[in-house]
């Protein structure tokens, strides 16, 4: 186990330096920030003077060296256009985006799980069908739409929901956060309903299908026929089982939700990490544009690895294969 653990870890150190790689020559590859950031018609002298502090005079590669280098220090670069440190101005907007991410998590598990697992046991009923029908729905509607269109309901025509801002914050136990008060919540529940639908009809069709591919399985029926309580049942042969699968889409979500919340953080002026991407590439800041993608690679990289650990955790015949593998 202490050896897979090791091996998965250098390989997403790996992974992260050729993900990061890419990016950088990416970015650089959508344009020259100079023409963004000084007027058209400055001079050539201008031009130059301002891509050598910037360090956009040097050849590609010492610039990827230069910003990895910092990046292991801890140092993401200065902004181009707020003259801010980077590494500050992400940090200052990550809480907005783990607080929205957070309860459209909550959201989305607390709902699709239980009704998955119910469309899974009981495929004919009217229930089920009613389930997997908003499912449908929530794949089809892009999201954009159904934000402005819970914009428009919630907010405009029935003002039950406050839009954009975080609204009221408060620390306590050394943690600062809108969800410590009615006013926060009031302002996250909208956009975290609209991020958690898509991931919510996602989740229940996984669950269903896990669910109704495990309780066909002799074992099941056997336990059934053992007259073992339903409930046990479900709770300790099915769901068990049927949690492998969901625990990869569980992860790869979760990450959605942390880095490409963009959209709903743009319809909702919802001011964390998804707005400060647009905005940054619309100016090309490419400090920060490089910044938050390589923060969206690492955090891909661990939970991909986390997901790893915990199938081992949960199957044990993935920890006798990886036994037997050494």
């Amino acid at each position: 186990m202490t050896s897979f653990i090791l091996t998965r870890l250098v390989q997403s150190v790996l992974v992260v330096l050729a993900m990061s790689l890419v990016l950088f020559v990416a970015v650089w590859l959508i344009g020259n920030p100079v023409d963004v950031l000084i007027s058209s018609e400055a001079s050539e002298a201008d031009r130059l003077a301002t891509m050598k502090a910037l360090g956009l005079d040097l050849p590609l590669w010492q610039q990827y060296l230069a910003f990895l280098g910092d990046a292991v220090r801890g140092d993401w670069g200065t902004s181009f256009v707020t003259k801010e440190p980077v590494a500050q101005v992400l940090l200052s907007r990550l809480p907005a985006s783990v607080e929205l991410a957070l309860v459209a998590f909550v959201i989305a598990v607390s709902v699709s799980i239980p009704a998955g697992l119910y469309a899974g046991l009981k495929p004919e009923s009217p229930g089920a069908k009613a389930i997997m029908g908003f499912s449908l729905i929530g794949v089809s509607i892009p999201t954009f739409w159904q934000g402005m269109l819970l914009i428009v309901v919630f907010a405009l025509v029935l003002p039950i929901f406050p839009v954009g801002d975080r609204g009221e914050v408060a620390t306590h136990f050394g943690i600062t956060t809108s969800l410590w008060t009615a006013d926060g919540w009031s302002h996250v529940f909208l956009p975290a309903f609209s991020l958690a639908l898509l991931k919510m009809s996602l989740l229940i069709r996984v669950t269903r299908a896990a669910t109704m591919e495990v309780a066909s399985l002799d074992y099941v029926k056997y336990a059934y026929a053992k007259g073992v309580r339903s409930r046990r049942v479900v709770g300790v042969h099915i769901l068990r089982t049927a949690l492998l699968p969901l625990v990869t889409v569980i992860g790869i979500e979760t990450g959605n939700l942390l880095a490409y919340g963009v959209i709903t953080e743009t319809v909702f002026s919802w001011p964390g990490l998804g707005k400060l991407l647009i905005n940054s590439v619309k100016v090309l800041d490419r400090p920060m544009i490089v910044a938050q993608l390589s923060y969206t690679a690492v955090l891909f990289v661990a939970i991909n690895f986390i997901v790893d650990v915990l199938y081992t955790m949960i199957d044990p015949r993935v920890k006798a294969l990886i036994g037997r593998s050494r």
